[in-house]
């Protein structure tokens, strides 16, 4: 079951309105785009601490993205660096990601899940397997997806393939 968090959010420099402890979300975060940076925004937003998992180089070939896509280090080193420059660094715990899971179906100290609507089922099995192992469910924050000018979804594919921009601005 899905409890929504509250709706108002605050800016990510700003001290939080804290309502976890801990929150997960993760990703391929390749290309670092604008529905990346509202999904990190909302997890800074509710909790905490936040625990960033980003696939492993590994991981992320089984996805069989349509593209090429930057190595684990330089994904993370950018998720840091855009952190950095929001002033919740300190805050952040970066992990690999070696399957659709990482540490959620084993943690107990994480409370909360940001995710798009786009892995919402993802979070549903992670919560399944919560329970199967005697773990409370997590709460879920889903986002919707940020769509860029032609109303279809931002994405790294979309990106790498020059189609948009970043901000969801047409290319062609």
């Amino acid at each position: 079951m899905v409890r929504q968090v509250s709706q108002k959010r605050k800016q990510v420099g700003s001290k939080p309105q804290e309502r976890y402890r801990v929150v997960a979300m993760g990703g391929t975060f390749d290309v670092l785009h604008r529905g990346h940076r509202r999904l990190l925004k909302q997890a800074f937003s509710i909790g905490r601490r936040v625990m960033i998992g980003i696939t492993s180089d590994e991981f992320a070939r089984t996805l069989h993205k349509p593209h090429r896509f930057d190595a684990y280090a330089k994904r993370k080193r950018d998720v840091e660096r855009l952190l950095s420059r929001w002033g919740v660094l300190s805050r952040a715990e970066i992990v690999p990601l070696t399957d659709r899971y990482g540490p959620t179906v084993r943690e107990s100290k994480i409370q909360a899940l940001v995710v798009s609507r786009r892995t919402l089922q993802t979070a549903y099995e992670i919560n399944a397997r919560r329970k199967a192992h005697g773990l409370k469910p997590l709460i879920l924050d889903p986002i919707d997806l940020i769509m860029a000018e032609d109303r279809r979804p931002i994405s790294s594919t979309r990106i790498r393939r020059g189609r948009i921009d970043r901000e969801g601005r047409l290319l062609q």
